[in-house]
């Protein structure tokens, strides 16, 4: 990377110590500028179109995308922008759903601060990075049986969620029902649409009808 060039960085995450702790180590290096910091899409969208030749640094499961297909559009409308996943976790289909879109650059959150700057190094050079635990798992190894994994990539409380959702149930009614946080039913609610990959319920409960989570004699889209 040419370090006499000062390279934007701009960060999408909702999580407060992964932001304060990239905050950190953006202005600790001398060769970045923290260009902005987006807690949501609406948020992100006015950066990109301030910082389009820049890094992006994103958690997906952070950040209110629907599905994978928000970053292919991103890096569709923003072709000279640079994007590195910083994640807590990875599943086969997950990594195989950002293959598809040509995201090659992932990172841990748990790195060392070394493995980061290459990460960043690497991102903005075009060359694609791996953490080194990603490398070694499965989810690295075994890339073209992820498409038949997508049904196992639901947890059991994800999939009644889904049932939930189908029974017409508002996210504060589920809250309710499962004794949990509003913010939590969200959570799980973003992270089902993009792990199935879709963008509303009745794409859901479609594909929930074809995986057998629940009777297409009840429910009519």
């Amino acid at each position: 990377m040419q370090l006499n060039k000062i390279q934007d960085i701009i960060i999408a995450d909702s999580q407060f110590l992964a932001i304060e702790s990239l905050r950190a180590l953006i202005e600790s290096e001398g060769h970045y500028n923290l260009g902005g910091i987006a807690a949501n899409r609406v948020e992100l969208n006015k950066l990109l179109k301030e910082f389009q030749d820049s890094l992006l640094i994103v958690d997906f499961a952070n950040i209110d995308f629907q599905g994978v297909d928000d970053l292919r559009l991103i890096r569709q409308n923003y072709p000279k922008l640079s994007v590195l996943i910083l994640t807590n976790s990875l599943t086969t289909v997950e990594f195989a759903s950002l293959s598809k879109v040509g995201i090659r650059n992932i990172v841990y959150k748990n790195a060392a601060k070394e493995e980061l700057i290459g990460a960043f190094d690497a991102t903005l050079n075009g060359e694609d990075f791996y953490s080194d635990k990603i490398s070694g798992l499965s989810v690295y190894q075994n890339l073209n049986r992820a498409e038949g994994e997508l049904q196992q990539s639901l947890t059991a409380s994800e999939i009644e969620i889904v049932k939930l959702i189908a029974d017409g149930l508002t996210t504060r009614k589920i809250a309710s029902y499962k004794a949990i946080s509003h913010h939590t039913v969200n959570t799980h609610r973003r992270n089902i649409f993009r792990k199935v990959e879709v963008s509303n319920v009745n794409e859901l409960i479609l594909h929930a009808i074809k995986s057998g989570w629940i009777d297409n004699v009840e429910y009519s889209i």
